[in-house]
């Protein structure tokens, strides 16, 4: 599972022109499943997220999580974030999670950040076409890999 951590001033989703989730200062995250993911993957891009220590303290370090500030979030599926380019210009998308494993794992993975935040988190709709507005605060981008954590 891979997760592509932005922090933000502000974040919202769209679908048909109607937001469908949309936050102040936190995080935006996009999360991309592969068949190969498991709970294990996701407790432990949970606590990576709700730990990094992103948000800057009084001193302006970052110093601080998003749990330390209180801050909300927002998981949008995608599934791009699998794309092999290795052969072509096409991307492949073959160890991209189809449906039908990839909607469990994604619920999973916002029920646990909802969890662990203690409040919901917001979301996309996942396999809808989506608009994503955000305000990169920093800007700060971090991407995880839960099959590959020194990355």
């Amino acid at each position: 599972m891979r997760l592509v951590i932005q922090r933000v001033s502000s974040a919202s989703v769209k679908v048909d022109k109607s937001i469908v989730s949309e936050i102040g200062k936190g995080l935006l995250l996009l999360a991309g499943m592969e068949d190969a993911d498991t709970p294990e993957d996701i407790d432990w891009l949970v606590k990576k997220t709700c730990q990094l220590r992103i948000f800057n303290d009084a001193d302006g370090v970052m110093n601080l999580s998003v749990q330390d500030t209180g801050g909300e979030m927002i998981v949008v599926s995608q599934f791009t974030l699998h794309a092999s380019t290795k052969k072509g210009n096409r991307p492949s998308y073959i160890r991209a999670a189809r449906p039908e494993t990839a909607i469990p794992l994604y619920e999973q993975l916002v029920s646990e950040f909802s969890k662990t935040l203690g409040k919901p988190v917001g979301t996309g709709t996942f396999g809808a076409h989506m608009e994503v507005s955000l305000v990169n605060d920093g800007p700060v981008t971090i991407i995880l890999d839960s099959k590959n954590r020194d990355f």
